[in-house]
């Protein structure tokens, strides 16, 4: 497993000018959302749990939206004091890294590789740099690389109309110590300096995946991702069992102890209709999971095993009333850059990997603070609040796709 990115986001992003005047590539607009926003959850999805950006062009408003848009993420920021190129913006950010591997990504490019496989592969192979290479046809903006049967880089050709081949996708799993003992310059180009020019001399390969990608890089391609990226808005009348639903506990399903935890089943009070409410949905969904963050056993308050028991009082009556419960995941941590601590998504990529008909664009988290409505944007889900505890949330309000008074008032709409 893979769990460090460097992604490259100080793009100028010149030929975009006339659709996005006065933002850097990466932060163009695209469903709603600046496009890194798409970038960094799918690299999430696959495992990436800490990312340096390497910033360089308008780097303070880059810096500011993470810093708002993502203050839980296992973040740093590496920043060129003048353009050093993708080699040397590299060459930079490795500086930084922490794990033996790490995977280079552009902002402004959405590469849905299988990073798992990909690393599997790049570690078999011992490689220094592994490329992820997508198949095309009919195409001239970008150039061919060809590998050979052992999947070792054998070619680069450049750009000119194809009828067929494998692009660089723009995304590589690099050994960062082999990388900096080149002791290449400070400025230089990874793919004309460095790929281009020691492939033959070194471990540098090749692996094809026909995933989805999308370069927003000219305006034909950006405004096709504002479609391909989007979402259809939450129609209540077109769930059936092959869809998600995600439920925070605390507040949604029992009362919450204001600022305390509930700390054993005699403090555990269902809110009212609740049990009824999962009766109803264990008909519409194929699939309820909980998502709950327990810091309370992080901070010593509380066992993990009085968690557990908690949590089997609770689904056996849960049971008994006729409803079901399919998974409860909990995040103990009392770091909030922990991946599975909510806003961070990990719970419900946990999920999606154990119930691999789990399908997060048809899933729909509920919850009753914003931490968990970010949770599904996070992990690219619907989400509903449920005022129960926070009646005074504003709504609408961007992260939130549906309000109810409460989990059975949602129940009771479907």
């Amino acid at each position: 497993m893979i769990k460090e990115a460097i992604i490259l986001a100080g793009g100028l992003g010149t030929r975009l000018r006339e659709a996005i005047p006065d933002l850097p590539k990466c932060m163009a607009p695209v469903a709603g959302r600046p496009f890194l926003f798409h970038v960094i959850n799918y690299l999430r999805s696959e495992g990436i749990e800490k990312f340096i950006f390497s910033l360089g062009y308008m780097h303070e408003g880059i810096e500011e939206y993470l810093g708002e848009q993502f203050s839980t993420l296992n973040y740093q920021c590496s920043i060129e004091e003048e353009p050093l190129g993708t080699g040397g913006a590299i060459q930079l950010a490795c500086l930084k890294t922490t794990e033996k591997d790490v995977l280079v990504a552009n902002g402004d490019t959405l590469f849905k590789g299988d990073l798992h496989t990909a690393a599997v592969f790049h570690n078999h192979h011992m490689a220094e740099c592994t490329l992820l290479l997508k198949p095309m046809t009919n195409f001239d903006r970008y150039g061919v690389v060809e590998i050979n049967k052992e999947s070792l880089v054998s070619s680069f050709r450049e750009k000119q109309h194809y009828a067929s081949g494998n692009i660089n996708a723009g995304v590589y799993l690099l050994n960062v110590s082999r990388f900096l003992d080149e002791e290449l310059p400070s400025k230089f180009s990874f793919e004309k300096d460095y790929l281009e020019k020691y492939y033959s001399q070194r471990r540098v390969y090749g692996l094809v995946q026909d995933k989805y990608f999308i370069d927003i890089g000219i305006p034909e391609d950006y405004n096709r991702a504002q479609t391909e990226l989007s979402k259809p808005l939450l129609d209540l009348r077109t769930i059936d069992t092959s869809w998600t639903i995600f439920i925070d506990r605390d507040g949604v399903i029992n009362h919450e102890k204001k600022e305390d935890y509930i700390r054993n089943w005699q403090e555990f009070r269902f809110f009212d209709d609740v049990k009824d409410a999962f009766r109803r949905l264990s008909s519409k969904f194929g699939k309820i999971i909980i998502v709950s963050n327990q810091r309370g056993v992080g901070k010593g308050l509380m066992t993990e095993k009085d968690l557990r028991i908690i949590h089997a009082a609770m689904q056996a009556a849960i049971e008994e009333a006729g409803g079901r419960i399919d998974k409860i995941y909990y995040c103990t941590s009392t770091d909030n850059k922990h991946p599975d601590r909510k806003p961070n998504p990990g719970m419900a990529f946990h999920a999606k990997r154990e119930f691999h008909d789990i399908n997060l664009s048809k899933s729909i988290m509920i919850g009753n603070k914003p931490g968990d409505m970010l949770f599904a944007r996070y992990a690219g889900m619907y989400s509903v609040f449920v005022a129960t505890t926070n009646p005074d949330e504003p709504y609408p309000h961007p992260d939130m796709d549906l309000r109810f008074s409460s989990l059975p008032g949602f129940a009771n709409s479907l």
